[in-house]
């Protein structure tokens, strides 16, 4: 019987075919990279779109919530370039009482007689230790919110953390009584400013806004207008804003309107967010 032998022989690719199969899958990837480029770039500018909305939406929410429990009239904007506005949000607020009743005993009543200094809350008051109170805010250009019926709390008589008898610095004038019989307890002044660094206007650098929306908050009350204000704390509610514009308008004696125009851009995208805010001015 005859041997048979059998020889094992083993085979791999060439470099001339590893380069063939080189060359076939860059220009296969490049063919995908050109279909898919378009739907990643727009998932990448949406969610950059998204970004920039989100933040000027929540600056916008923050301050409608501040400025529509502002005191009445106390909204007074920048004398030039409606870039910010400031007012006096309120903590709590009260009825004081307005005249001597025979039936409670100790009841006592305020008189607008720029003396007397004491007076009963009607139905009590909290957060007022420490704070101020305004009382009869008419004037539209916002006057009398920040000087003559602004006063600050020297003693307070209460149940528990419920004012009853509320002690003034000093007295009222007669044109703060209102029909309403009502109160304002307030902590402290804020205001909303569009700034630039170095004072500047608002811009795009690079793609990028130049400025930032800002709330100052617990720097007390001025009675003249101050820009910026002094001391306080300062917060950024937006940054990036390309443009920005702060407005206060007069509807009539009973409501005004703020109009905030807000624009931020980032990586040359730009969102713009117009907001207008309701001002109840009837105290």
């Amino acid at each position: 019987m005859g041997k048979i032998s059998s020889q094992l022989t083993s085979k791999g690719f060439t470099l001339i075919e590893m380069i063939v199969v080189i060359v076939i899958t860059g220009i296969i990837a490049g063919m995908v990279a050109i279909f898919i480029k378009a739907p990643v770039q727009g998932y990448i500018d949406s969610s950059r779109r998204a970004e920039l909305t989100d933040i000027a939406d929540t600056a916008m929410r923050r301050m409608s919530r501040d400025i529509r429990i502002s005191v009445p009239n106390s909204v007074r904007p920048q004398g030039t370039g409606m870039k910010a506005i400031e007012f006096l949000p309120t903590k709590d607020g009260g009825r004081y009482r307005a005249a001597v009743d025979p039936a409670i005993v100790g009841s006592d009543a305020l008189v607008f007689d720029g003396v007397d200094k004491t007076f009963e809350v009607i139905g009590g008051a909290s957060a007022v230790v420490g704070d101020r109170i305004i009382m009869g805010s008419t004037d539209a250009t916002a006057g009398l919110a920040y000087g003559a019926h602004l006063r600050g709390v020297s003693g307070v008589v209460g149940v528990g953390n419920v004012a009853t008898s509320i002690t003034l610095s000093s007295g009222l004038p007669v044109e703060a009584q209102l029909v309403s019989q009502r109160f304002d307890v307030i902590e402290g002044a804020v205001m909303f400013a569009c700034e630039a660094a170095g004072g500047g206007a608002c811009g795009n650098v690079g793609g990028n806004g130049s400025c930032e929306l800002v709330r100052y908050a617990k720097y007390g009350v001025n009675a003249i207008y101050t820009y910026p204000p002094i001391g306080g704390q300062r917060a950024v509610l937006a940054d990036k804003v390309s443009d920005c514009s702060i407005n206060y308008e007069l509807a009539n004696q009973r409501f005004g309107l703020v109009m905030v125009n807000l624009e931020i851009t980032s990586g040359g995208e730009s969102v713009r967010l117009i907001n207008e805010i309701h001002v109840s001015n009837a105290p």
